[in-house]
């Protein structure tokens, strides 16, 4: 079964792929097609339907995994693939190829690094805190599992964990640069800082958001839940808030914030965030922009 990154233009192919991005559009002259992008562990590819497009549309949607046959192309520099066929695939999981990339580092391993800097931590209310996290297994699977996003950085399976360790790990080095930091409570909003992605995302054929994700967006997702957990784990509220405020920062100043207005904790939190993500990826070709 031939892998994305094994096309070559010209060549015919039959495989199983995970549906990404499905449209319906009218070509210059006025003619429907499918526009589809198609994506495996290795990658992803523009594929076109051009021949029943309307009979094809209702055959499969966003989310699925499909059998397709088709052929390789070239169109103006970029290879894609012309679809002939196109329908979900009959197959049961387990004959099922993972259509999905993953991290080079092991997930549970890197869950270890949490747990190891959540240990580190002094203040036993964000200890309890951290602790109503890292006690919620279904949480956990999901922070193992899901990406940070699906076109950017760390967009693979084990990409959101690998990325908090990143973030975590950075923080705790800068506060012993700069010991005034309250290294306790920056080194706990920087492993929670982006925990909303763990409800928001969900793994299938494809990375697809969540209606939660969808309707209210990862840093919404992720207050509620540090809320929830710091009121059910009695966190003293202003301590609390203080979290909050440090998450609240790591993309930027929130609606009507103005620069001057974030704590050190939550300055500290938004250059290494953008840091560790702009780098990584940087190095995974996309625009190193963090999200």
């Amino acid at each position: 079964m031939a892998t994305i990154e094994s096309f070559t233009p010209g060549t015919a192919i039959e495989g199983i792929y995970g549906v990404r991005r499905a449209d319906r559009k009218l070509s210059r002259k006025g003619r429907p097609f499918l526009d589809v992008t198609l994506g495996d562990a290795t990658g992803a590819i523009r594929g076109v339907v051009l021949d029943q497009p309307d009979f094809f549309a209702d055959r499969f949607s966003v989310g699925d995994t499909v059998r397709v046959t088709g052929r390789v192309s070239e169109r103006g520099g970029k290879t894609e693939l012309v679809i002939d066929h196109i329908s979900v695939t009959t197959e049961g999981p387990e004959e099922t190829p993972d259509l999905l990339p993953r991290s080079h580092r092991d997930p549970d391993e890197l869950y270890g690094f949490v747990l190891h800097l959540a240990d580190e931590i002094a203040d036993p209310g964000l200890r309890a805190f951290l602790g109503s996290f890292t006690s919620d297994d279904v949480l956990v699977e999901a922070w193992k599992q899901v990406p940070c996003t699906r076109g950017g950085h760390h967009a693979y399976r084990g990409g959101l964990i690998e990325h908090t360790v990143g973030v975590a790990a950075l923080c705790q080095t800068l506060c012993q640069w700069h010991p005034r930091l309250d290294a306790d409570l920056l080194v706990a909003a920087a492993l929670v800082h982006d925990i909303g992605h763990a409800r928001a995302f969900r793994v299938g054929a494809t990375f697809e958001l969540t209606d939660e994700g969808s309707a209210l967006g990862h840093l919404t997702v992720g207050d509620t839940l540090i809320s929830e957990r710091a009121a059910a784990c009695g966190l003293d509220p202003a301590r609390a808030l203080a979290v909050r405020h440090v998450v609240s920062w790591h993309h930027g100043p929130p609606p009507g914030r103005s620069a001057g207005s974030a704590s050190p904790e939550a300055l500290a939190l938004l250059r290494v965030n953008s840091l560790e993500a702009g780098v990584k990826g940087r190095l995974e070709g996309s625009s190193g922009l963090a999200d």
